[in-house]
């Protein structure tokens, strides 16, 4: 048996766990640059919020209901999230967890033989003690069961105590008959209107085709995998956790569309710091490094249409670690791409030809000093870890970065910042 255990409206239930007052009320959390909704609350739900749509076309929902608004706070829920993997784990081994998402996990049951409902329900209420987190959790005998017992466990809380276990055909088949093609773990939009076309309205629909049919009709192999797994023959296996990166990326949009190639080079010098520290952090050193940028345009109606990105690489005389070589590389591939009188909206630094900064071959020509740029590296990753907000940074990154990201409903990051911690009196 497999369960994917799925926090509940992650983002917003994370503001709520230092803002009790919000229990019960609705909740939004919007994308950088407070762009679009993209996690809310059941009673934000009921109220006609919709997913991933524009804050501004749903601000008169949201005004006339007094629906609380967030900005983005990755900080904190990164911060959550790692506590909600690390009690799993706790719960049920290291081994026997797959970290799917920021939100989801695949356990693996298998090792465990008790009633499969009230071990769910234990770990369930685990999580939301420990964590403040609350969860929806479903259990089958294939992971794409799995993703369909937790919609149905999502469906109907307090009728399913946030729990579904699919342990019996007559169950599994009762769960396939009310879950539309839509909803099935790995059918996308294109395919479900294909199927739907064809008549394919349900997953009990696709439970009785043919394997000759689901390979015709639904990608071929990926197909047969989801055919399988509907009836309950495991075809995707519990993965390993990735624990290092094959490539680190940092992008962000801009708070207001910039021109001036100085905003440009900060940008892409502060996203190259971000990175680097992440490379270290896995112990690895880059081989290739390509920024890019993307423009905004406006059409002959005067909205803002899709324009592809425009970027650059270049490869690395050697691997490194250091910050400030992969800076200046950054620099002057800016330079190459920026276009003066443009207007850009996003930029963004991706590191890339990943290799284990201990294979790094040291040059017998250089100055010993050469050396000592990986220790002051690892001393600023320490200070900045330690007392945060860029205490020590490069001159290239800006000092007033009036081009950072727009966060007017930004909450304070109480679990990783001493100046924001939650003050009881």
């Amino acid at each position: 048996m497999k369960a994917i255990v799925d926090c509940n409206s992650f983002y917003c239930s994370c503001e709520r766990v230092f803002q009790q007052h919000l229990e019960g009320k609705p909740v939004i959390v919007l994308s950088n640059n407070d762009g679009c909704i993209i996690s809310r609350t059941d009673e934000a739900k009921s109220l006609g919020v919709g997913m991933a749509s524009p804050y501004f076309k749903a601000k008169d929902i949201i005004e006339t209901n007094k629906i609380n608004v967030f900005s983005s706070n990755y900080n904190l829920y990164g911060d959550f999230s790692r506590r909600v993997m690390d009690t799993l784990k706790h719960l049920v081994g290291n081994n026997n967890v797959e970290v799917y998402s920021v939100d989801e996990a695949f356990l693996d049951f298998t090792n465990f033989k008790s009633n499969f409902f009230d071990f769910a329900l234990s770990i369930r209420k685990t999580v939301e003690q420990w964590t403040g987190i609350a969860v929806s959790i479903g259990v089958a005998p294939t992971k794409t069961l799995a993703k369909l017992a937790n919609n149905i466990a999502k469906k109907n809380k307090h009728t399913s105590n946030c729990v579904t276990v699919l342990d019996s055909n007559e169950v599994i088949i009762e769960a396939l008959k009310q879950t539309n093609v839509r909803e099935l773990w790995g059918v996308g939009n294109q395919f479900a209107s294909k199927l739907t076309s064809l008549g394919i309205v349900s997953a009990w629909d696709v439970y009785n085709m043919s394997e000759e049919w689901v390979r015709r009709h639904l990608g071929g192999v990926i197909g047969i995998r989801l055919l399988k797994e509907l009836h309950g023959e495991e075809s995707i296996f519990m993965d390993k956790e990735l624990i290092n990166k094959k490539m680190i990326t940092t992008t962000r949009m801009f708070g207001s569309p910039i021109t001036e190639l100085k905003d440009i080079k900060e940008a892409l010098a502060t996203y190259t710091a971000r990175a680097a520290e992440k490379l270290r952090r896995q112990h690895s050193a880059a081989s290739v490094i390509n920024v890019f940028v993307v423009p905004k345009t406006e059409n002959a109606s005067g909205s803002f249409s899709r324009v592809p990105s425009v970027g650059a690489h270049t490869i690395l005389s050697n691997p490194t670690v250091l910050t400030h070589e992969l800076i200046k590389a950054a620099m002057v591939l800016g330079e190459r791409i920026y276009q003066p009188g443009k207007s850009y909206k996003k930029a963004g630094v991706i590191l890339s030809g990943l290799v284990p900064d201990s294979s790094i071959q040291s040059n017998l020509f250089e100055s010993p000093g050469k050396n000592i740029g990986r220790f002051l590296m690892e001393m600023m990753d320490n200070i900045n870890f330690s007392m945060r907000n860029d205490v020590v940074k490069f001159a290239s990154t800006g000092i007033k970065r009036n081009w950072k990201m727009r966060q007017a409903f930004h909450s304070p990051r109480y679990t990783t910042r001493w100046e924001e911690l939650y003050e009881v009196r």
